[in-house]
């Protein structure tokens, strides 16, 4: 049986679920009647994903609104046949040339 819960969870998303399933699960273990969650991460990310219940729902835009560090690795010198990480390589390049400084300067 659904029950009123107010509140925030930080929900430490994993790879491979999507925001709407992981708002799905949480709903679903705490029993809440209402639950969103405050801006989409891609299915491959993972991070900590803002979860409202309740009233909290009420301030989700609020949340989306709010500056946000995001932190990316990245591979260079490879090319998929999917454009992401998921893909087959099908192409590689020395980078050699690639430095530090060639990075800050873009």
């Amino acid at each position: 049986m659904a029950q009123r819960i107010d509140g925030v969870v930080l929900l430490d998303k994993p790879s491979g679920m999507s925001s709407q399933s992981a708002v799905t699960s949480v709903k679903r273990l705490l029993h809440a009647e209402k639950a969103g969650h405050t801006g989409t991460l891609d299915p491959m990310a993972t991070g900590l994903l803002p979860v409202c219940l309740g009233e909290a729902t009420k301030y989700s835009q609020d949340l989306l609104d709010a500056d946000k560090v995001y932190q990316a690795k990245l591979r260079f010198g490879i090319q998929t046949d999917t454009g992401d990480a998921q893909g087959q390589i099908i192409a590689e390049k020395s980078t050699a040339e690639v430095t530090d400084n060639a990075m800050a300067q873009g």
